[in-house]
């Protein structure tokens, strides 16, 4: 599970912790193969989830896009989607998921999007990595107790 609280952490600096946004890689190193995970999202209002470069940019200002490492659906406001890109590109879903599916293809270079409930693809990036990804959660801030669920991640075999 990841979740923001109203407590801040002092924690000492590192390379690998970000210092402005709220987010976490997975500790799976995704370098060969088919990946797939869920996680439930009921009752959040904002989050983002997708994949990242090992080496993505995790200090100061840090723009998502593919081009910066960064392959990832957002929600905002309970009912704002949106696919990080050069541009960002909102999208309308239908059913509000209450759990999102992640599918990475690394050979091909393809994060799909699913929503698990309904049975419906949602969107799916079509790129190639050039080094490692991880899986990539953001529970985004709590906003004083409106977005405090926490994200559970389910990993899933693919066979």
């Amino acid at each position: 599970q990841v979740w923001c609280s109203d407590h801040h952490q002092l924690l000492p600096d590192s390379q690998e912790r970000f210092d402005r946004i709220v987010c976490v890689l997975g500790r799976e190193m995704i370098s060969s193969g088919k990946h797939y995970w869920e996680v439930d999202v009921t009752g959040k209002t904002d989050w983002d989830l997708g994949v990242a470069r090992k080496s993505v940019n995790r200090k100061g200002k840090i723009t998502v896009t593919p081009s910066n490492g960064y392959w990832f659906l957002s929600l905002r406001d309970k009912n704002k989607y949106a696919f990080c890109t050069v541009h960002s590109s909102d999208v309308q879903l239908n059913l509000q998921p209450h759990k999102i599916g992640i599918f990475v293809d690394f050979e091909n270079g393809q994060v799909s999007f699913y929503n698990v409930n309904a049975r419906v693809h949602i969107y799916t990036f079509n790129d190639s990595f050039s080094e490692s990804i991880y899986p990539f959660f953001s529970p985004c801030s709590n906003k004083y107790g409106k977005n405090d669920e926490p994200l559970t991640i389910t990993p899933v075999n693919v066979k």
